[in-house]
């Protein structure tokens, strides 16, 4: 361990294949893990599992939502779009309880694209299903497994604000938004079609969601280490 604070990071199930093995995998690219070690934690992989949440939590400096598949729409009331996904009941069941923990406890919570939509959903919000049908044009999410980079206009006075400034450039990859905001729940970024990039929950210690990938910038640690310095203070 580093001895820095200790960050969960929740992490896909799924099917993979590594040596002579093909098997169900806890797996999570690796740019999440080094963005959260590089901020100065030590990252701790969640699987999804069933259980409580609440003796894992106890024990977490923070919470990061890391990107993922579509929440199952029935959790905000409505039947799926012919481009949603397929449900993953499991993860969404332990993503909903590990967050609902971590903002009892005030633990910093960070949210990465699928992890700022189930922190709107989780507070009563929900989703466009298909942002090309609101849009456009498939800016977002231009090809499979290609990011796209967007500009940002940022809300002044934000907590996001004062990380990153007025204006930022991300990688972009979904074809999701937020629709109805959640309970409580602050916009905070916005792309040039308005889109919603951004929230973030004012009386909260840390709980900010970014519908970008800031993973994938090693050249700017500015999230992560704000992350990370709210996460600290949690640290006996």
């Amino acid at each position: 361990m580093t001895g820095g604070p200790l960050v969960g990071i929740t992490s896909y199930l799924d099917r993979a294949a590594w040596g002579v093995w093909e098997q169900s995998a806890a797996l999570l690219p690796q740019n999440y893990v080094d963005a959260v070690a590089r901020a100065g934690a030590t990252p701790v992989l969640l699987p999804p599992q069933s259980g409580a949440t609440g003796r894992l939590l106890d024990r977490l400096d923070g919470l990061l939502l890391s990107g993922g598949p579509d929440i199952d729409p029935a959790r905000y009331g409505e039947e799926p779009h012919p481009s949603t996904g397929d449900p993953h009941p499991l993860r969404d069941s332990w993503e909903f309880g590990l967050l609902d923990g971590a903002l009892e406890r005030d633990l910093p919570v960070l949210g990465i694209c699928r992890g700022m939509q189930l922190l709107n959903v989780a507070l009563g919000g929900s989703l466009v299903q298909h942002l090309p049908d609101r849009v456009g044009d498939r800016d977002h999410q231009l090809a499979p497994a290609t990011f796209s980079t967007q500009a940002v206009m940022i809300r002044p006075a934000t907590r996001l604000a004062g990380i990153l400034g007025r204006t930022a450039k991300v990688a972009c990859y979904h074809h999701q938004a937020v629709d109805r905001l959640g309970g409580g729940l602050l916009p905070a970024a916005w792309s040039s079609d308005e889109t919603v990039e951004a929230v973030e929950l004012p009386d909260h210690r840390f709980a900010l969601g970014v519908q970008w990938h800031p993973e994938t910038d090693p050249s700017d640690p500015r999230l992560f280490e704000a992350f990370v310095t709210a996460a600290t203070a949690t640290t006996p």
